[in-house]
């Protein structure tokens, strides 16, 4: 292997060559993960193929990229050649478009006993739904878990992509695929993974579900702090328009923001009739002063209180530049890998390799 490859693979996944079938949204977040902790990512790329929304070189940092037509006996023979080397394989397609090229499971993993094969889906391989169209919004929305976003008289509103695509999905699908790789390593086995958005999704909303056993979960927004009601869980508008995050769950850093905002005295914190009141002071309030001035009153406090911050003014705050979470590249902050590794650290490695017509052309000899 040459000084460039040991360079730009030398985490803790140095060693583990992944083929990722070139998609967009999680699939390729999931290959850029594995390459920056090291492992040697190989994304099959079709002439011309997709970069819009999450695909194309935005996430194929450190990867190497090959260019095959899948329905050419040429391009089919690159594949091959790639899978032979590999140790795992990730693809983002509709069920049945890999079997219709000849690259299905059933296939490759007859060739090749050993290899762990990760499929990527928002509807999942089977069930009534897995061949339609969707996306994050979609899978959420089927979950239960996206009233967890209710306001009262206002549609659920969620962060685009985090929940669905990245959250149930890509680090779902990652994790699974690392617990193959590690079972492979006793019974000498690969195995199919079935990593759907919705069920991944479901899933992280366990802790919501306990709550909800123990009966501390409602679902009407008006008596369950969560739901943006409280007058210590929302975010607030400044005098500047900006806003102000607070999280005062506990009684003590409850106790310490009303006394850092002046405002006593301070009725029972969980009695939700309480609530619109002091709500409305808290409001008030807050719009008294710009945002800074409010940063300035909670510096170093354990009142839970953050202020929110554009994308472009995240990478300048103290905490980040102290754990160094973001680093720059062509005029752009990017975040940096996470989580850190005290030993073998994570590193985002350069620009993907020029795309080759040929597999053995990126194929250590």
């Amino acid at each position: 292997m040459d000084a460039d490859r040991e360079t730009r693979h030398g985490g803790p996944l140095a060693g583990l060559r992944i083929v990722e079938f070139a998609g967009i949204g999680p699939a390729p977040f999931a290959g850029m993960v594995l390459s920056d902790f090291g492992a040697e990512v190989t994304v099959v790329e079709r002439p011309g193929g997709e970069t819009r929304l999450g695909g194309g070189s935005a996430l194929n940092r450190g990867k190497y990229v090959v260019e095959a037509d899948l329905k050419s006996p040429a391009g089919l023979a690159r594949i091959s050649e790639l899978v032979a080397g590999a140790d795992a394989l990730i693809e983002g397609f509709r069920p049945g478009v890999m079997e219709r090229l000849g690259l299905g499971p059933d296939t490759l993993c007859a060739a090749h006993p050993k290899l762990v094969y990760a499929r990527l889906t928002g509807w999942g391989q089977t069930g009534p739904l897995a061949r339609t169209a969707g996306h994050d919004i979609n899978y959420v929305a089927l979950t239960g878990l996206m009233p967890a976003a209710a306001r009262t008289g206002v549609g659920p509103a969620l962060p685009a992509t985090l929940l669905g695509d990245i959250g149930g999905g890509a680090l779902t699908m990652l994790f699974g695929l690392m617990c193959a790789l590690w079972e492979s390593r006793r019974s000498g086995r690969g195995q199919v993974i079935d990593a759907a958005i919705i069920d991944g999704v479901g899933y992280m909303g366990s802790l919501i579900q306990a709550l909800r056993a123990d009966g501390l979960w409602t679902d009407d927004p008006a008596r369950n702090f969560f739901l943006h009601q409280s007058p210590y869980y929302d975010c607030f508008e400044c005098a500047d328009g900006r806003w102000l995050s607070l999280g005062a769950i506990e009684p003590q850093f409850h106790a310490e923001l009303m006394a850092r905002l002046g405002i006593t005295p301070v009725p029972p914190q969980d009695d939700p009739a309480q609530w619109p009141a002091l709500r409305a002071v808290v409001e008030t309030r807050i719009r008294e002063r710009p945002l800074a001035e409010w940063v300035a009153v909670f510096e170093g406090s354990d009142a839970c209180v953050a202020p929110v911050l554009t994308p472009a003014e995240a990478p300048h705050h103290p905490q980040h530049q102290a754990r160094r979470n973001f680093f720059m590249r062509d005029g752009v902050a990017w975040a940096m890998p996470a989580p850190k590794l005290s030993r073998t650290p994570a590193s985002p490695a350069g620009p993907p390799a020029l795309p080759s017509a040929a597999a053995s052309d990126i194929r250590p000899k």
